[in-house]
């Protein structure tokens, strides 16, 4: 079983979202926000996880704590040498 991103809710959203995703084993998760651009917005998680579901909240701000503006942006989660994304939408 691969770990899965379930989605995020809601969407779109203003001004914060939980994204709920799987992992299928113990093992180190990275989960990042891009902007439409492939830019990296946010690390909203880097670190060893137990297997499971996890859910986490963006707060629509970026690395430095500012809020980011309307638009889409991607999830990526990955772990084990897989990733997956998932878009989801700003709107204020």
């Amino acid at each position: 079983m691969l770990s899965a991103i379930n989605g995020n809710y809601p969407n779109p959203f203003n001004p914060e979202t939980q994204i709920s995703f799987q992992i299928a084993k113990d093992s180190y998760v990275s989960m990042n926000v891009y902007n439409i651009k492939g830019q990296l917005v946010k690390s909203l998680v880097n670190e060893n996880m137990k297997s499971g579901s996890h859910t986490i909240t963006w707060h629509g701000k970026d690395n430095s704590g500012r809020a980011v503006s309307s638009g889409v942006y991607f999830f990526r989660l990955s772990n084990n040498g897989v990733s997956k994304i998932h878009k989801c939408m700003l709107m204020k």
